[in-house]
């Protein structure tokens, strides 16, 4: 599973990568998590407000700092 948190380096978007880790990580699924932080591909994914959280290409998430619980959620 790919995860992506898009973002431009604020303090929402790095407690939205640390709780989707953790989700990851509790969930026990495999993953690869990477931070988007170029606004040029953020704009591309149609991601207009941050932080996002983008799993498999699909955006899930878009302005809201999900807690690990919320994440989750996802992956089910």
């Amino acid at each position: 599973m790919k995860i992506q948190i898009l973002g431009t380096g604020c303090p929402k978007c790095k407690k939205l990568y640390e709780n989707a880790e953790k989700a990851a990580k509790e969930a026990g699924i495999d993953y690869e998590i990477e931070k988007v932080e170029d606004i040029m591909k953020i704009m591309e994914a149609g991601v207009m407000m941050t932080p996002a959280l983008v799993i498999d290409g699909d955006v899930k998430s878009v302005g809201k700092v999900l807690t690990s619980d919320q994440v989750r959620k996802f992956f089910e």
